[in-house]
């Protein structure tokens, strides 16, 4: 069984502290701390098979570039997040519909676009329900213990 590992993109970026910083890949954007434990984890236990879901610019491949800071957010329609048939697309053109499991480190807001998405794959989702304190501490217990998570869900 093949697995894709879809990280949520955070509210904190690298502009934050380094305003006058251009474009960046994907993996070093995102500085919030349950999204960086997330990337560490996608690549010691996923190695190429991940991908960031940013509410902006959709399916990020880890060195995919980011052109600079933006604050859009599937928790808040008005901010303007893409579409589920923009999503789709990319699925597509990203080859993302080959994997047979898809896990989702994120919240629920992310894992219900991810749910629209890839509607006929299995969907894990190993920090549901978890608060955000408690989903940093298992990415890092897991990566401690050198135990992936979703071996107990497979």
């Amino acid at each position: 069984m093949s697995v894709l590992c879809i990280v949520q993109c955070s509210d904190r970026k690298i502009w934050d502290k380094h305003p006058d910083m251009g474009a960046v890949r994907a993996r070093d954007a995102y500085t919030g701390l349950l999204t960086k434990t997330a990337i560490i984890y996608a690549e010691k236990f996923h190695k190429n098979s991940w991908v960031i879901l940013s509410a902006k610019y959709g399916f990020l491949k880890p060195d995919d570039i980011v052109p600079g800071p933006y604050n859009v957010t599937f928790k808040r329609k008005s901010t303007g997040p893409i579409n589920v048939e923009e999503l789709i697309r990319q699925a597509q053109e990203k080859n993302l519909y080959r994997y047979d499991i898809i896990v989702v480190l994120g919240g629920k807001e992310y894992a219900e676009v991810v749910k629209r998405v890839f509607p006929n794959k299995k969907i894990i989702e190993p920090l549901k329900g978890l608060r955000y304190g408690e989903k940093v501490k298992k990415l890092k217990e897991a990566l401690l213990a050198e135990k992936p998570l979703v071996e107990e869900n497979l």
